[in-house]
């Protein structure tokens, strides 16, 4: 084999093995309870969330179910722990219906508060215009 085939290949393998090392996967477990203050809903969601550390680019997929009605608005909020309120950090379009999928990329600042756990999920209804359910982002 020749160097520069034996070489290109090596890189394409690096390249190939880096791309996934650097995908973080993170979650969120969405109630009632967990709304600051808590809401009586039994509504519940879960929130799957990809993180790409290279690109700063995060993938959700958010589920959820038993909502007083339709759900009118969704959010990442922070920086905020568990049990502290915090302005919309990145909106999540097209919440109506469940699952909600999209992907937005980061500023350095939400990248940041979202590996320090400091962002939370949040879906809103007319009934509980302030979230019904909500969750805080955990790896």
């Amino acid at each position: 084999m020749n160097k520069p085939v034996f070489v290109t290949l090596a890189l394409g393998a690096a390249i190939a093995f880096a791309g996934p090392a650097c995908a973080e996967k993170l979650k969120a477990t969405l109630s009632g309870k967990s709304e600051v203050p808590a809401t009586t809903s039994s509504a519940t969601g879960t929130a799957d969330l990809d993180y790409d550390a290279a690109s700063k680019k995060l993938a959700w997929k958010v589920t959820y179910s038993g909502l007083s009605g339709p759900a009118t608005a969704a959010h990442f909020h922070g920086p905020a722990e568990a049990g502290k309120n915090a302005g919309v950090a990145v909106p999540i379009p097209n919440a109506a219906s469940s699952p909600v999928e999209g992907s937005a990329t980061l500023t350095d600042a939400q990248a940041a508060d979202l590996l320090a756990g400091k962002l939370y999920v949040n879906i809103h209804t007319a009934a509980n215009p302030g979230g019904e359910i909500r969750g805080q982002v955990t790896k």
